[in-house]
């Protein structure tokens, strides 16, 4: 563990402990998983130690055939360490309401869809006030839950509810110091503080993990279909990555409005 963690330090942005070692753990599974055991013996782990063993035997010493059984599988964990970003960048792009123009009719319906489901933050806390007198506590938790949300929001105006709250950043960044978000962010980062700098950093890193967590779960229910135990890792993984961008695009807009307006009003170590 000590090792690891030292590896952490030395590589940035944690790129070994968060990219690397899943993509080994991915690899692992879906070829001693998928691509030895199956459904039909997706428990039998001594078959899989054994297929193993026999792959890696080296006979006293390496060989041709036990370097490139580990060159076989050091590629695609490679592969998929250096992919999953990419692809997490498109779960971001998605998830901030920035959709290309040819998923735009759906993000319209989406849209429209969200818009007919909002509703105002005092008919919700009478609708929660409602279902509590009639002894449904998780419903009116759930209205109450709503009402808290649509009281930041607003009336929807984008498919995603992380892009509504960038473009409400975006609002609130114009008319409480007069800066513009999408055209002053570069000048925003070459001007700030250290301090600042570091914490907008570190809001975006976290959005990109979240985004990642997303693409693992994916890539480990679909690896299901030919290993099942992995469909239910996958589900729960995504289950508990669900909210993860949600709470990441959060701190983003709340760190960002705090640096622009730490740049507005020219504190030491920034420029105005």
């Amino acid at each position: 563990m000590g090792l690891l963690i030292e590896l952490q330090k030395r590589i940035p942005d944690g790129w070994f402990l968060r990219r690397l070692l899943p993509a080994a753990l991915f690899v692992v599974v879906a070829v001693g998983g998928g691509g030895e055991l199956g459904h039909a013996h997706w428990n039998d782990i001594a078959l899989a130690r054994g297929r193993m063993a026999d792959a890696l035997r080296t006979g006293g010493g390496p060989t041709a055939d036990t370097v490139a059984s580990l060159v076989l599988v050091a590629v695609p964990v490679l592969g998929a360490a250096f992919a999953v970003p990419y692809a997490a960048a498109s779960i971001g792009s998605l998830a901030a309401g920035a959709w290309p123009w040819w998923l735009m009719p759906v993000g319209r319906r989406v849209t429209r869809w969200r818009v007919r489901r909002w509703a105002e933050p005092d008919v919700l806390a009478r609708r929660s006030v409602r279902a509590r007198a009639d002894g449904h506590a998780l419903r009116a938790d759930r209205l109450d839950a709503r009402a808290a949300r649509a009281g930041t929001g607003g009336r929807p105006k984008s498919p995603t509810w992380s892009g509504d709250r960038l473009r409400r950043t975006e609002e609130n960044v114009g008319r409480q110091t007069g800066g513009d978000v999408a055209g002053g962010w570069t000048v925003l980062l070459l001007s700030a503080a250290d301090q600042p700098r570091a914490a907008l950093a570190q809001a975006r890193d976290a959005y990109d993990a979240a985004c990642e967590g997303l693409v693992w779960s994916t890539a480990f229910t679909v690896l299901g279909a030919w290993w099942w135990p992995a469909a239910p890792f996958g589900v729960l993984l995504g289950l508990a990555s669900w909210r993860s961008p949600r709470h990441a695009v959060q701190a983003l807009c709340r760190t960002t409005e705090a640096a622009f307006t730490l740049r507005g009003t020219g504190e030491p170590g920034t420029q105005p």
